[in-house]
């Protein structure tokens, strides 16, 4: 799973962060710390569903699932098991 981070770490620094990784940690909450809006869930959710060839449900859209690296670490590790 850490390589599918360590994407998505990436992704999330080129996109919201502009190259600035000093604020992004495993466990740091998106939207506590200003990270993401609701706009930028949206693109997330976009790039999670197309880099992973899943379907993110509207009842998956929660903090437990989306907030940090290490929330969607843990989603996607279930959703991909569910999937293979």
């Amino acid at each position: 799973m850490d390589e599918k981070i360590q994407e998505i770490r990436s992704f999330i620094i080129d996109t919201f962060l502009f190259g600035d990784d000093s604020v992004l940690k495993e466990d740091t909450s998106f939207l506590q710390e200003g990270i993401i809006d609701s706009t930028g869930f949206l693109e997330l959710i976009s790039y999670l569903e197309s880099h992973f060839d899943i379907k993110i449900q509207d009842d998956e859209l929660i903090p437990q699932n989306l907030d940090s690296l290490r929330n969607i670490g843990q989603f996607l590790e279930r959703k991909l098991t569910c999937v293979e």
